[in-house]
């Protein structure tokens, strides 16, 4: 197989008044309002990203992201108390991280990256997965220090302890900070929610398989990660093999995935704190 390349792509970046009626592009969702720490913390994660200018607030993405990622919150959501919402932000390397509270994050270029719906969809499974499990929680619960810089930075604003740890969280959220043992069961969760879904499970395996082939340089944050791809292919298949009446009836033959592909020239508004508003 030969040595994955990521491709720069172009986005149209227009303000929302140019727009006018002739695009008609869809939406991101209202954030979750906040009923518990939980929501509080996503809601903190939300108001970073949006302050960053990063959240996609209209794109025809959304419409290419919607249908897998309603498919993936109907079976996912009786495991959660809170909606699951899913969101495109822009960053520069393909990734996706949920945060407690239901958000789900998606990098827009993760969607010319992936090869197929399925390895879409196992991204996604994984990823709610770490929410139903409550690992964003435990991870800043297992580190009650937070960087010196970090507090020393969000102090400057006044902000609420919730605003302090949520920076934390972020960061850690997008440097990669879950343990082996909390990756390894959002891969097996996610796969258990893929095959409910209805999306093959094996799109996440073929993600990792084409990963050990490629150029680090090009590999996404989200598969650089620990454990080593090939132990996690081999968590997973384990799993398929024990469980023949949920896995026996999806091919694990890459042939047979659904292509996935989307407009490199789609529009792309971003949301900003101050034409919105606090949310």
């Amino acid at each position: 197989m030969p040595n994955l390349r990521f491709s720069p792509f172009r986005f149209w970046i227009v303000p929302l008044l140019a727009l006018g009626p002739a695009i008609s592009a869809a939406q991101a969702p209202a954030p979750q309002p906040v009923t518990d720490q939980e929501t509080e913390l996503g809601q903190e994660v939300y108001k970073q990203l949006r302050a960053k200018g990063e959240i996609v607030e209209s794109s025809p993405l959304y419409e290419d992201l919607k249908p897998v990622a309603d498919a993936i919150a109907r079976v996912a959501q009786p495991r959660y108390p809170h909606p699951f919402k899913f969101f495109l932000v822009h960053e520069t390397q393909p990734n996706a991280f949920a945060t407690p509270g239901g958000n789900v994050y998606v990098v827009d270029s993760l969607l010319y990256f992936v090869k197929n719906t399925e390895q879409l969809a196992g991204t996604l499974c994984h990823e709610v997965s770490h929410t139903i499990h409550r690992d964003g929680v435990a991870l800043m619960e297992k580190d009650k220090k937070i960087e010196e810089r970090e507090v020393a930075a969000a102090v400057l604003l006044g902000p609420t302890r919730a605003h302090i740890i949520a920076i934390a969280l972020l960061g850690k959220l997008q440097s990669l900070g879950y343990s082996r043992d909390a990756e390894s069961k959002a891969d097996v969760t996610g796969s258990d929610i893929c095959a409910e879904a209805g999306y093959n499970p094996w799109g996440l395996p073929w993600l990792f398989q084409d990963f050990q082939n490629a150029d680090v340089s090009h590999i996404p944050q989200l598969l650089s990660d620990h454990p080593a791809n090939g132990t996690r292919i081999q968590t997973l298949e384990k799993h398929f093999r024990d469980n023949p009446s949920t896995f026996s009836k999806f091919d694990r033959d890459p042939k047979s995935a659904t292509p996935f592909s989307v407009s490199k020239e789609a529009p792309v508004v971003f949301l900003r704190a101050d034409t919105k508003g606090e949310k």
